[in-house]
């Protein structure tokens, strides 16, 4: 297969990333692999084409740093898309929303018209639009997530501040990465109209019920096809605990990671929202979990695989892109190609 990955830009990738992760196992699968950055798409007389860097199947690559190195060595060359097998969107929206504001939504455009001329896409880039901020939980099972308010206006977070007992957790609707997330509660209630103020010079608030589970962190649990992913009854999840007064999560905000229990009441709450991520051609995604609660539905480019894989000890990276090629094959089955 040809599998094109569009991610923010190369030079911003790491060997840690699940994108490098699941770009070096496709390699290693015999795949040809194509990095996209969001500024690489052109487009002519209805042709979509991308200055790509590619790594063939015959080069020797053994590690995700070398891969790193390859890619980064490597000059662009032009290549029309639709000869693409896949088009796999991993880039962070909210990366680029100062510096680059459209970068994003011009790739899901570009996107969304190889879609049209039949190239697999994933996840849906038209889905992908309209999840493009933490509204899109919203959509799915009321008992599945936390009590939730989105406004921009203060005397609604205040309201909604003494509704839950003065302890609640304020963040961006569009935000990733644990930026600007904030626990206000009875003893630094006197910073609540700053930190409103501080989140909303860039959109809109979330504000969310705290959960007492949420002190002995998250689980990111991956998802393919509206299914969990598991091998030998081993599920890809991880705890992610924050250290110290940290509350966030996030690996790369210092969180550790170590097992996570996977509970059959986790597994019921999962299996309410599969049916609309399948809907809406949500393919690969990571949950945050917190108790009986789904934190968040990470749709653009969930990361910790590589933690996961380091201690589950299992292949999940391997048996994503496997999946791909039954999806891949069947498509073409289905077409007649």
């Amino acid at each position: 297969m040809k599998i094109a990955f569009v991610i923010n830009q190369t030079h911003k990738e790491t060997e840690r990333f699940t994108t490098t992760l699941l770009a070096l196992k496709a390699h290693q699968l015999g795949h040809a692999i194509y990095y996209i950055g969001l500024a690489d798409f052109y487009y002519e007389s209805a042709h979509i084409a991308a200055h790509v860097r590619e790594v063939l199947p015959t080069q020797q690559i053994t590690s995700a740093k070398q891969l790193m190195e390859v890619l980064r060595a490597t000059a662009k060359t032009k290549m029309e898309l639709e000869k693409m097998d896949v088009i796999w969107l991993r880039f962070d929206p909210v990366l680029d929303m100062v510096n680059r504001p459209w970068a994003a939504s011009s790739a899901l455009q570009f996107a969304s018209l190889l879609k049209e001329k039949g190239v697999q896409v994933i996840n849906d880039p038209d889905s992908l639009g309209r999840a493009s901020n933490k509204l899109y939980l919203e959509g799915f099972d009321e008992s599945i997530r936390p009590k939730t308010i989105v406004t921009r206006n203060y005397t609604d977070v205040v309201e909604f501040f003494e509704q839950q007992n003065r302890l609640i957790i304020l963040k961006p609707l569009k935000g990733s990465g644990g930026k600007n997330v904030f626990l206000i509660n009875k003893d630094n209630q006197q910073n609540l109209k700053q930190t409103v103020e501080a989140i909303a010079r860039d959109g809109y608030v979330i504000g969310q019920e705290y959960l007492p589970e949420a002190a002995a962190g998250d689980i990111r649990f991956f998802l393919l096809n509206g299914e969990p992913v598991s091998i030998n009854g081993k599920y890809a999840a991880v705890h992610r605990v924050q250290q110290g007064n940290e509350i966030r999560s996030n690996v790369h905000q210092g969180a550790k990671t170590q097992a996570a229990i996977i509970s059959p009441e986790l597994l019921l709450m999962v299996d309410k929202i599969k049916d609309k991520l399948i809907q809406d051609g949500m393919y690969f995604v990571g949950l945050d979990i917190v108790g009986d609660r789904i934190m968040e539905i990470n749709v653009f480019s969930p990361g910790a695989l590589c933690q996961t894989e380091e201690i589950v000890k299992e292949d999940f990276s391997a048996l994503i892109i496997k999946n791909l090629e039954e999806k891949i094959g069947s498509a073409r089955n289905s077409s007649g190609v």
